[in-house]
């Protein structure tokens, strides 16, 4: 027997599911250099344009000259180097706990926190639209897993009744396909009532959310006991690359000794947490990005419905155009990128089956301009996309 390759491959392609990867030949940005072509680009997590951001950019050139550009070895044998540690310190400070601990991906970060903290006679309960990187922690874990209703306290409290072990709710929170807000205040209620743990992954909510850009727990003005475990990924609205885990003393010490792929994996390289530490400096100070990413969001969504577009119930940068049939979603896609509008179509599996949409990400880089010219070719293509539906 040998494996069929070519018939899986085959079926993704009929099934309008096939995915390929666009060539940036460009630095990220709203006006990027795609597969050769000059775009306006809607589809990149740099929400407060800070990846390219010219401090940011020295503070990484800097780095490199002094601590090179490789990290070496593990954070456990000779890898965790200055920059590293003063990173995790101001992050502690940033997220106001008492530790951080460094990961080179979100990925890492997501499956370290879950299997060092539970594992066989232990139970994890996730939301049904969580990341992959927790859905596949949970699975991974060896703990009873289970998945609760999106964002539903009461399907939450039902599952934290039929519990073994420790328990450990894990959740996202900002959803990365819809846009939404975990509802954490209801959710960590529901878990404290029971003595379980709540793990947030707020990949997405650090940088757009909070009075500082402190994410969704700063947003709903939740503490540490409420939210014990509180991840964090660099690669988005800070703009450079990596993730953190943030919580008591206790808990990182625990990391450091039982998260595998924290102990078995080289450390990012120094200059990245160099640069870091000035993009979390913009991030914190220059508040008029917020400011201005809001003044987007709301213009979009206003501008959307005048279209008569199906958007989903989200106030961040994450604006999905609900369109439900994949081929229809890659028309729209297909259509825009014609009028120099760069979107991304997502389909299953990455989304549920028959919710195909465009993922709109909005950027404080953007013009106003660049949005009404957004909008504009939407409200050309639209209609076009539903004549043969």
């Amino acid at each position: 027997m040998t494996f069929d390759l070519a018939a899986r491959l085959a079926e993704r392609h009929a099934a309008h599911l096939y995915r390929q990867r666009p060539l940036l030949e460009s630095p990220q940005g709203p006006e990027v250099v795609v597969d050769g072509r000059p775009l306006l680009a809607f589809c990149s997590n740099d929400y407060l344009g800070l990846a390219s951001h010219p401090e940011v950019i020295a503070a990484l050139r800097a780095g490199a000259e002094q601590w090179g550009v490789g990290g070496g070895a593990s954070h456990l044998v000779i890898g965790h180097s200055s920059p590293h540690h003063e990173l995790e310190e101001a992050l502690a400070a940033f997220t106001g706990r008492p530790r951080v601990l460094l990961f080179s991906t979100g990925y890492m970060a997501n499956l370290a926190a879950v299997t060092a903290l539970v594992g066989q006679g232990d139970t994890v309960l996730e939301d049904r639209l969580n990341h992959a990187s927790l859905l596949d922690a949970g699975l991974l874990s060896g703990a009873r897993f289970s998945r609760y209703l999106h964002n539903d306290a009461v399907s939450l409290s039902k599952r934290l009744e039929r519990t073994q072990g420790n328990t450990l709710v894990v959740t996202d929170g900002v959803f990365s396909m819809d846009g939404d807000l975990a509802d954490l205040p209801a959710l960590c209620a529901e878990a404290r009532s029971k003595g379980a743990w709540v793990m947030v992954d707020d990949a997405h909510g650090f940088g757009p959310l909070g009075a500082t850009g402190g994410g969704i727990v700063e947003h709903f003005g939740l503490r540490i006991e409420d939210v014990p475990v509180l991840v964090g990924t660099l690669g988005k609205g800070f703009g450079t690359a990596g993730a953190f885990v943030a919580g008591s003393e206790e808990l990182v010490e625990t990391l450091i000794q039982f998260a595998r792929p924290y102990i078995y994996t080289t450390s990012q390289p120094p200059a990245v947490a160099c640069a870091t530490l000035k993009s979390l400096e913009l991030l914190r100070t220059e508040g008029w990005r917020r400011e201005h990413l809001n003044r987007l969001i709301a213009r979009f969504r206003a501008g959307a419905s005048e279209i008569g577009l199906s958007l989903m119930a989200s106030p961040t940068p994450i604006q999905p155009i609900l369109v439900g049939d994949s081929e229809r979603a890659l028309k729209l896609s297909a259509l825009l990128k014609a009028r120099g509008l760069l979107v991304g179509a997502i389909r299953p599996p990455t989304v549920p089956a028959g919710s195909a949409r465009l993922r709109v990400t909005l950027s404080a880089a953007h013009s106003e301009a660049q949005l009404e010219r957004l909008l504009g070719a939407l409200a050309e293509c639209w209609p076009l996309v539903n004549q043969d539906a």
